[in-house]
Order: structure tokens, then sequence, then C-alpha cells
């Protein structure tokens, strides 16, 4: 019965993307994150993300980043990370000359309510940019919601997860990119769950990446020193 479950919901997100991707050159966004919970308070993660214009063709950005988690209270959670943030020319897979080369540091911030069954979530995010242009700052914002849809048994289920996120800077033009997600949350057990959604952006005269629409798998996968079961934040 869960398999049959996960099957149909496959096949219609792609039948989705497919659609989407009749009208608009579709990309793809693939994420792995790997997370180890501590304590209840502490927590580390290391993610790795690969991006193409084109359907797993034309790959022209990659990013490797890591940091520490610490819950402050139950519903807010504090957040330093790091990486490297490469990104490619455009018409083929790694063309160079690059368009940018970046290291970021980014201090965080994750609120988190309950409405009923829907999760709230307001995340906002300094960036520290190490750029091959300079160094700049910038702001993000982003406003998510999930949406429990099926729950096949203790550790297995599926939701709904919608976000929108805002890119700010504290140069002009001041607004540099929106990013829209949906799509759905899998989780397969206890500690581990994929994604997979599709995302638009769209970007405001910025060089670092190009905005597109993406098909976005994700695989992400918890240690832990305890048996406590934490919910996971997605980056």
């Amino acid at each position: 019965m869960i398999k049959r479950w996960l099957i149909i919901l496959f096949i219609t997100t792609l039948q989705t993307f497919s659609l989407k991707s009749q009208q608009a050159v579709l990309g793809s966004w693939n994420i792995l994150n790997l997370k180890y919970s501590l304590s209840e308070k502490w927590s580390f993660f290391g993610e790795a993300q690969l991006r193409s214009l084109k359907f797993y063709d034309h790959f022209h950005y990659y990013e490797i980043k890591g940091g520490a988690n610490y819950e402050l209270k139950s519903a807010i959670r504090l957040t330093l990370g790091a990486g490297t943030y490469q990104t490619y020319s455009e018409g083929g897979d790694f063309i160079l000359p690059k368009n940018n080369d970046e290291f970021r540091i980014w201090p965080q911030i994750a609120l988190t309510q309950k409405i009923g069954k829907i999760k709230i979530e307001q995340r906002y995010r300094l960036e520290n940019r190490f750029t091959s242009s300079g160094y700049r700052n910038r702001y993000r914002y982003r406003l998510g919601l999930t949406v429990p849809l099926f729950h096949f048994k203790e550790n297995t289920s599926v939701a709904l997860n919608l976000n929108n996120e805002l890119f700010f800077t504290n140069k002009e033009p001041y607004f540099e990119r929106n990013r829209i997600l949906g799509g759905f949350n899998i989780n397969l057990t206890k500690s581990s769950s994929i994604q997979l959604a599709y995302l638009h952006q769209f970007d405001y005269k910025i060089n670092d990446e190009t905005g597109r629409d993406f098909f976005v798998i994700g695989y992400y996968f918890e240690f832990k020193k305890s048996n406590e079961v934490d919910e996971y934040q997605k980056d």
C-alpha cells in the first residue's frame, strides 16, 4: 500500500514537471543533506547542491556548505553556516570562465509555529559574501508552509511543502531575487526523507546565477547520538 502511494505520487509529480517543461526550459536542482544530532539542543549539518540549466544537462552551479544548529527554544533555531558557491558560464557543463567564485558565511534564525496540523516557518538569513567581484551583503526572508497529506505508519508520511523566499541587499537595486517552491516532502523512515518539488527563480540584475525553472530532488539523512526524534530543517 505504501509503495503504491509513493509510486502514484512520484508519477504525478513527474507528469506535472513534464507539462511545465513543455512551456519552459526545466533545469535540475539536486540536494544531499546530512545531519548529526548531538543532543536536543545541538546538531551539525553538511550539504551539497548541484544545479543545471537544462534537465540534467548544462550543469552550471554547485555549492558545498556546513554548519551548526542550536535549538534556543522549541520553536526557535539558531544556525551558523559557511560554504563555497561556484557559478559557471552558460552554454554547457561547467563552462569557464566562472560567473562567480564565492565563499559565504551566514548566520540564520528560523521561527516555527503550528496552526492545527499546518506548520508555518519563517527563516531569516544574513549572508556575508566574499565573491570574485568583491564583498557583498545579502538578506534573505523565507515563509514556508508544510501541510500533512498522508500518514502510512509511525515514520512514513507525505506532506505538501510551499515556500516563498525574497533576497535583498544593502545596495541598489536592493531587491535581488524571488524564489518560489512547491512540492512534496516524503519521510521514508525516522532518519531519512526525500523532497520532490518544482522551483521557480526570478533574478533582477545579478550575475551569480540565472533565474530559471527547476525540478528539485533532495535526499535528507539524520544521524543521532540518542533515540530522540527531531524534525528536519531543510535548507
